[in-house]
């Protein structure tokens, strides 16, 4: 328990040192932007003056590491910014984006995960035989399908043409409607976890066959134990090790794919304020936007790190 503690302790130190790493890293690269933010703010009409007072009365002029410890100032009071010539407040932005971007991952992460836990498990147990083949066939096709493209398909034969799922229009909240958000939600993210799904197949599937051919299956399996029973408790759990870690990463995929997918879906989510702020060069909503992706990718991956310690003993010991 104490190892435990310790490893838990460890990822929980390196969290607050990778923030930091990444607010500086976020804050410097758009530091670049060649789109003067005082435009974004007070329009392309403004005068030089009010150019000046802008730059002055938010620090613009200041060296980048004194705009730097400012911005840190703002993030700890929750302050990132503001867009629009009526300086609304970026964090109001993104509380309402952000989940709807969340909602969209874990959707997506469910669908991945569910197929990839009975497709790689059958494609296992039946290995070389005609289902193993299709279902490894097929898991080829969906890492080689972009996102991206399957939503097109997706729209083309579910909304064009049979009109049977919605692609655009409001996003009604769940609470007021949950049939209309899942209607809504449903395409989008069987096309972010298509992808993901294919990898985690294939992931499965090894994992699940190293395991099968360890002698302590074939010692249960001897003694008179049921083979599912054998696989329920000691061969699954010990396979999902390696497909944890491996979603770790593809968690950050999920997020990156679904600002792309939450565009082509008109989904007001962080896809929509970042493209907002792309085409107004609004520099601190895209800050923001892309800081809580980073930052929401970083936490979730130190989650997964944690989990990844719980389910596999060994490493306790380490």
């Amino acid at each position: 328990m104490s190892n435990l503690i310790r490893l838990i302790g460890r990822r929980l130190l390196a969290l607050p040192v990778m923030i930091l790493g990444i607010t500086f890293l976020v804050f410097f690269v758009m530091s670049f932007n060649p789109v003067d933010p005082a435009y974004g703010a007070l329009g392309e009409g403004a005068s030089a003056a009010q150019i000046e007072a802008y730059h002055e009365e938010y620090g613009l002029n200041d060296p980048l590491f004194v705009r730097y410890l400012a911005f840190l100032g703002g993030l700890l009071h929750g302050d990132l910014g503001s867009y629009t010539s009526q300086r609304l407040p970026v964090s109001g932005r993104i509380a309402e984006a952000f989940p709807v971007t969340i909602s969209l991952t874990f959707y997506g992460l469910i669908i991945a995960v569910v197929m990839a836990l009975i497709f790689g498990v059958l494609a296992a147990l039946y290995r070389d035989s005609w289902i193993d083949q299709v279902i490894r066939v097929f898991s080829i096709i969906f890492v080689a399908t972009p996102s991206f493209w399957l939503a097109v398909l997706l729209i083309q034969a579910f909304t064009i043409n049979n009109d049977i799922l919605p692609a655009s229009g409001p996003l009604i909240a769940f609470e007021s409607d949950p049939r209309a958000y899942m209607m809504r939600m449903l395409m989008p993210a069987f096309a972010l976890g298509i992808p993901v799904a294919g990898s985690l197949i294939r992931v499965v599937r090894t994992s699940m066959v190293e395991e099968l051919d360890k002698d302590y299956v074939r010692t249960a399996l001897g003694a008179g134990i049921p083979k599912h029973i054998v696989v329920a408790r000691n061969v699954l759990r010990n396979a999902l090790i390696t497909p944890v870690t491996v979603l770790g990463l593809r968690i950050g995929y999920l997020m990156g794919g679904a600002v792309i997918i939450e565009v082509i879906f008109a989904l007001p989510g962080m896809g929509q304020a970042i493209l907002e702020g792309i085409q107004s060069n609004y520099a601190d909503l895209v800050q923001g936007v892309t800081l809580t992706v980073a930052l929401a990718f970083v936490v979730v991956n130190i989650v997964v790190d944690m989990l990844y310690i719980l389910i596999n003993p060994r490493i306790r010991t380490v």
